[in-house]
């Protein structure tokens, strides 16, 4: 049986909204370094983080915070974290996904594998529109996003969810996730998970494709 990849969208198939400050500040026309909060490049400038990674505060939590921060620097009150990703990001969602996650969809798409989406926020950091801007989307056979179901990872049934939709056995099921908390709760799931490194996005597609049974990637170079 052809094992299914399922991704989490946000740092997995997106640059982490920590990797764009530069593009953020450009687009808001912030001063170069206002936004200094670096998250998991560097939990020491981030206390706010750290208090999420210790679960003292929930994911949403953090982003909500975030998003009415810098609403603060530009003059607004942003009280939707859409208002955030949207302003920061423009109306071309493709200039910020990782180039690593277009050729791993692509080598197992071209493999036969199922490919499924499980976000806990893809419409509601995006908006309802999101996905027709997006033609790499279309790749996918299932999208389960939170922001409809209202079922955050690491539920169990987040996971339960997509297994179900995409009819598959645990066993066939390897997801990637870049919070240990989702990476658990897979496992609880009996799933196969791939932590993945937002440090290092080539070996971390890698090992997903690894997973899959898929030694090299279809596109040759393509993860180099």
């Amino acid at each position: 049986m052809t094992k299914a990849l399922i991704l989490d969208f946000g740092g997995v198939i997106s640059r982490t909204l920590f990797e764009t400050h530069a593009m953020t500040e450009a687009a808001l026309g912030l001063p170069a370094g206002t936004l200094s909060w670096r998250g998991p490049f560097d939990p020491s400038t981030d206390a706010l983080w750290r208090a999420m990674q210790a679960d003292q505060i929930g994911e949403r939590d953090y982003w909500l915070a975030r998003t009415q921060e810098v609403g603060a620097l530009v003059g607004e009150r942003w009280t939707r974290m859409e208002q955030f990703v949207q302003r920061a990001r423009g109306a071309e969602p493709a200039a910020v996904i990782r180039p690593e996650a277009v050729a791993a969809i692509t080598a197992a798409k071209h493999a036969g594998c199922p490919l499924a989406i499980l976000s806990n926020e893809l419409d509601l950091f995006y908006g309802a529109d999101f996905r027709t801007r997006l033609p790499l989307l279309e790749a996918f056979d299932v999208i389960v996003d939170a922001t409809h179901t209202g079922i955050l990872k690491p539920d169990a049934r987040a996971y339960a969810a997509v297994q179900d939709a995409l009819g598959l056995a645990a066993a066939d099921c390897v997801f990637v996730d870049d919070q240990d908390r989702n990476i658990a709760g897979a496992q609880r799931a009996g799933w196969t998970a791939v932590a993945f490194d937002v440090r290092d996005p080539a070996g971390s597609y890698r090992r997903a494709l690894r997973a899959l049974g898929l030694a090299e990637p279809v596109i040759e170079g393509a993860l180099a």
